[in-house]
């Protein structure tokens, strides 16, 4: 078994490069659908969070406004590390279940834990290999106004609330360069998967 961490700056393509290391076989755990899962509601992590933020960050069927919470804590560090002492660590821990779930069906598997804060919460370090799915920043803000709706200023305030994509290369043995098409993104991607491969 190999655990690898994939990650990338918002919009920069890691979701697309995440479902296509799926189609070709890769374990992808994905740590925005455990985050989604810890917070549910009445979960210990749901109660912390609505213990720190309020009760006015809840929808009427009591789950969490996720663009309520994420407009509070993009624009206070404070916060957003706060809510990152209540998720990661849970995250985290799910995340190793499914790991040995996954190794007790298949012991070659190549496990890809897909996370947006892979260097941020440290969790790379526990990774045997590393990759980076890199775009430039006029992309991503191309993208994000594109795809969800923000105003430019706002789309610049959420990349920039990440690591600059060009720090998080230096924690890379691979980078995927978003930029590119699908079909280069797909090779690319292939190729990196028959690297993983060769080196268990």
């Amino acid at each position: 078994m190999i655990l690898v961490g994939l990650t990338g700056g918002i919009a920069s393509g890691k979701s697309t490069a995440s479902r296509i290391f799926k189609k070709l076989g890769a374990y992808v755990i994905d740590a925005d659908v455990l985050a989604r899962e810890v917070v549910e509601p009445f979960k210990p992590a749901w109660r912390d969070i609505v213990k720190n933020f309020g009760r006015e960050i809840l929808n009427k069927d009591k789950s969490i406004n996720r663009s309520r919470l994420a407009e509070i804590v993009f624009n206070n560090k404070k916060k957003r590390e706060l809510l990152n002492s209540i998720v990661h660590p849970r995250v985290f821990r799910r995340a190793k279940e499914i790991e040995r779930e996954i190794v007790k069906r298949d012991q070659e598997a190549v496990i890809i834990f897909d996370a947006a804060l892979l260097i941020e919460s440290g969790a790379y370090k526990r990774m045997d290999k590393n990759i980076v799915v890199y775009a430039d920043e006029d992309v991503q803000i191309y993208r994000l106004v594109k795809r969800d709706r923000l105003a430019k200023e706002d789309a610049i305030k959420r990349i920039r609330a990440q690591i600059p994509l060009k720090k998080k290369l230096r924690f890379a043995d691979y980078i995927i360069d978003g930029n590119k098409t699908f079909s280069i993104v797909a090779r690319q991607v292939k190729n990196v998967l028959m690297d993983l491969k060769g080196i268990k």
